[in-house]
């Protein structure tokens, strides 16, 4: 009960998205499923960190990555950090836990002029599906938002007038957007469309298919996928790269990482430096033109 209980808390209260409840069941039912495997079987709520070590040492043996596994335990903290919320715990099993050491992984964003090239194409029809799928690749790249977020969005939330997008994010902390007129001029577009072709939202989200249903996770990440392999050779073509692509060209353009955090609704700017690699050419070209000793030496 208390698994269902925290997978409740975290859909509802943290507004988490359908593809991390669907992990964190994943990977709690796997804990539950070791434990019951192990002579002395024991409820997940009454564990040790031995058995949670144990559980470690069978997943690295298993074929796991150390990265893997950090994402299980961190399932398995968020878990008992929930216990001790309400009160089923007194400690967390994990609380002198180190996550492992991994070695650093690099998203490679995509390129301004592969992003130019797929906006400025012929490649989307023009007729509402086209126009839904054009016009959520450019709210994913113009505004960085994540795609539970842009799933999630409402008309109610889109000032036309002001150009402004509210943003309902991780924790359900609400951030405000600025849009871009060709994105808002994409907007209003798709909800004419809807309305001539009278596709209706009971809920009023904006982006919904040919039924009035808001669209899938795996409609977005399809979409992005097919039309950006149209542009890039790229092998990891998903919106979160494009998420990715947004803070690095901001970066590029000279955006401070702390105007960077804000838009992404990042909690702290830790999170934000993880795109600042992708900008170190950018980084290593001003250093060299503004450096004085790189400057005497012309």
């Amino acid at each position: 009960m208390s698994i269902t209980s925290f997978l409740n808390y975290i859909s509802l209260e943290k507004n988490g998205s359908i593809h991390t409840t669907k992990a964190y069941r994943k990977n709690l039912e796997a804990f539950k499923n070791f434990l019951s495997s192990l002579d002395n079987a024991i409820r997940i709520e009454n564990v040790s960190y031995n058995e949670i070590r144990s559980w470690i040492v069978f997943l690295i043996e298993s074929g796991n990555s150390k990265r893997t596994v950090n994402s299980k335990i961190s399932t398995l903290r968020s878990y008992y950090k929930f216990l001790l919320k309400i009160k089923t715990i007194e400690v967390s099993p994990l609380k002198d836990h180190r996550a492992l050491k991994t070695d650093v992984k690099f998203t490679l964003p995509f390129s301004k002029e592969e992003i130019n090239q797929l906006i400025s194409s012929n490649l989307f029809t023009d007729d509402y599906l086209g126009i839904l799928k054009f016009s959520l690749i450019h709210m994913l790249y113009s505004t960085g938002i994540r795609r539970s977020e842009l799933i999630s969005l409402r008309i109610r939330d889109i000032n036309f007038s002001k150009g402004l997008i509210k943003v309902l994010g991780k924790r359900n902390k609400e951030r405000l957007l600025p849009l871009l007129g060709e994105t808002r001029s994409l907007l209003e577009k798709l909800l004419y469309y809807q309305k001539k072709n009278n596709i209706k939202s009971n809920d009023n989200f904006v982006f919904i298919n040919i039924k009035g249903l808001r669209v899938s996770e795996s409609f977005v990440y399809n979409t992005v996928k097919l039309y950006l392999g149209k542009v890039s050779t790229k092998t990891k073509r998903s919106p979160h790269v494009l998420r990715h692509s947004f803070a690095t060209h901001l970066l590029d353009m000279g955006a401070d990482l702390n105007t960077i955090k804000d838009l992404l609704g990042h909690s702290s700017i830790a999170a934000t430096q993880h795109y600042t690699h992708s900008s170190m050419a950018k980084i290593k070209d001003i250093y060299k033109k503004t450096h004085p000793r790189e400057i005497n030496k012309k």
